[in-house]
């Protein structure tokens, strides 16, 4: 198809915001112009007033579409080429995917909270006054309090039943690997986009971390251009949907 003058515009206008274009842009190209324009003002303006790094950016991005709430492949090697791009390190790339690794960890923090709530529930007696922290589960309270600075109930409910998995969850959410990962900041960051993601949103972790962020000093716009990003997944309807439109449009213009 021969693009217009206005669609070549958009055309480049989107390449140079982005760095790439796909099947499905040029689809919708063809289909709405008005709506990819829209779409390229929408989904950009966080780049273009927020303070985040291309390089940031690309790696909040490969968070999202590797999140086991979302699992969107096509992206996620696309972010990772555009997060080498644009200096990201093969260990910080691995360092956000074994933190949205870690992400599955949300409904195991919140179950243990439903679970203490019913056992009490469901046991008439007065309870009874908790007991003393052992020194090796006081131990790991010191080393999660140095790490994170906060102290959750569910991190106090699944120290006292499981000690040994509060340590293994420690570690996991410390990892960082060999060679050099990323900023304790930039990971704050992270986990503000995997809990903030309309996919896998976690009210409880998230307030947690935008506290975290801001404690480390982390400026509200940061914040804000992060939770901003999130919203983006929603246009992997368009990913899916305007490619097999095309070929439904080209089969009927076929014939």
């Amino acid at each position: 198809m021969t693009l217009t003058a206005e669609q070549e515009r958009l055309k480049q206008a989107y390449i140079q915001a982005r760095g790439y274009w796909t099947p499905w842009t040029e689809g919708l190209l063809r289909l709405s112009p008005t709506f990819l324009d829209l779409y390229a003002r929408y989904g950009g303006h966080p780049a273009a007033h927020g303070p985040l790094a291309a390089r940031m950016c690309e790696l909040i991005y490969v968070a999202l579409d590797a999140s086991s709430t979302h699992l969107f492949e096509t992206g996620l090697r696309l972010h990772m080429e555009l997060a080498l791009r644009h200096g990201a390190t093969p260990a910080e790339v691995m360092d956000v995917l074994a933190m949205a690794t870690a992400q599955g960890l949300g409904g195991t923090l919140t179950g243990i909270g439903i679970l203490a709530e019913e056992l009490a529930a469901a046991d008439p007696s007065p309870a009874a006054p908790e007991a003393a922290l052992t020194a090796e589960q006081a131990d790991l309270r010191a080393a999660w309090l140095a790490r994170f600075g906060e102290w959750p109930r569910h991190c106090d409910l699944l120290l006292r039943m499981d000690a040994a998995y509060f340590a293994l969850m420690l570690e996991l959410m410390a990892y960082a690997p060999p060679g050099g990962g990323l900023a304790e900041t930039e990971r704050t960051l992270i986990r503000i986009a995997l809990d903030g993601c309309f996919t896998g949103l976690n009210p409880a972790a998230l307030r947690l971390d935008i506290r975290r962020a801001l404690a480390q000093g982390i400026a509200p716009p940061a914040i804000l251009q992060v939770l901003q990003m999130t919203a983006h997944l929603g246009v992997h309807a368009c990913t899916i949907g305007v490619p097999a439109l095309m070929a439904l449009v080209d089969r009927a213009a076929g014939g």
